[in-house]
């Protein structure tokens, strides 16, 4: 967030932001990392959750200290809400997207998250994000408030401005909807890091059989190209199709000038590949019970421009 200058309305001279906004400043820094904790996992988009966080410290300002009790509850209160408001109006633009719609990725440090310390590392990955897609907006809010961010009803219903019988509710209801699907995804950094290394080297090899003992009977395959890169229109599904697509469309229509690297994306090692030193692609997998169940291809440039482009020394 860039430093505030005011104007001085006598001589129109600008000059460093004033003690209240210095205050403001600073309470909006201490819990910047939350609100884009929150901001990611309700738009799934790195452009978006930064649109909001400008939008939220413009509120911020515009407060005045009588309605403010506490920063960290106002500022989540107007983060949630402007989410909530997104992804109302998201839904139509989603509906419109040309080919699938997968969330933006985000390149996240091994050792932690740093999009929140508080926020478990299982809600950062596609898998999860996928899933979130199920819920409307007002029960997407309540399940992460709840279930990721540890809040109480009493506070989910403050910010919401809904009764906590109701925010249990939609609690129970978004568990409904993705309960089950979510269990499926159980596999742990080894088992998802060797699995990850199996499958570079079957594509690599056009090892059809190899990704066949990969995947699951129901395997299902992902690709977001947002009309503007190579992808595949529909979701692929089953461990022969899945193969096929990978082996056959994605391997001859991929440049063969592509630099690949794994990174740590939501979360996860995944494979990122490199076109004149820009992301290219990002391929990341959910797994569980020693199988891949889905896999997700985003080749969409306007979702991978935030990413870091690749080191001169590594290409």
């Amino acid at each position: 967030m860039h430093e505030d200058r005011q104007v001085d309305a006598a001589d129109g001279v600008v000059g460093p932001p004033q003690p209240d906004h210095i205050a403001q400043l600073a309470a909006f820094d201490e819990f910047r990392p939350l609100l884009f904790s929150i901001a990611y996992r309700m738009t799934a988009s790195v452009t978006d959750a930064e649109d909001l966080l400008q939008e939220t410290y413009i509120r911020w300002q515009q407060a005045s200290t009588a309605e403010v009790r506490s920063a960290k509850a106002f500022l989540v209160t107007v983060l949630t809400r402007l989410a909530i408001n997104y992804l109302q109006s998201a839904r139509v633009q989603r509906e419109q997207y040309l080919g699938q719609w997968l969330p933006e990725p985000f390149a996240t440090d091994p050792s932690s998250d740093p999009s929140g310390p508080s926020a478990a590392s299982e809600s950062l990955s596609m898998a999860f994000l996928v899933l979130l897609e199920r819920l409307n907006p007002v029960e997407r809010a309540v399940f992460l408030l709840r279930e990721v961010f540890e809040h109480e009803y009493s506070e989910i219903a403050a910010i919401l401005g809904r009764s906590e019988a109701n925010c249990r509710q939609l609690l129970r209801r978004a568990q409904q909807h993705i309960g089950d699907a979510r269990r499926r995804f159980t596999a742990s950094p080894e088992e998802r890091n060797q699995l990850l290394e199996q499958f570079i080297r079957a594509t690599r090899s056009g090892d059809m059989s190899g990704l066949l003992a990969l995947f699951s009977a129901d395997v299902v395959l992902r690709s977001d190209g947002g009309g503007k890169a190579i992808a595949v229109p529909n979701v692929v599904e089953g461990a022969d199709n899945v193969a096929r697509a990978i082996v056959g469309s994605f391997a001859r229509l991929v440049p063969k000038n592509l630099v690949t690297r794994i990174a740590n994306v939501n979360g996860a090692p995944a494979i990122v590949s490199y076109l004149n030193g820009k992301p290219y692609s990002v391929v990341s997998l959910g797994a569980g019970k020693g199988q891949i169940l889905e896999i997700y291809v985003v080749t969409n440039p306007d979702k991978l421009s935030h990413l870091p482009e690749l080191p001169a020394q590594s290409a």
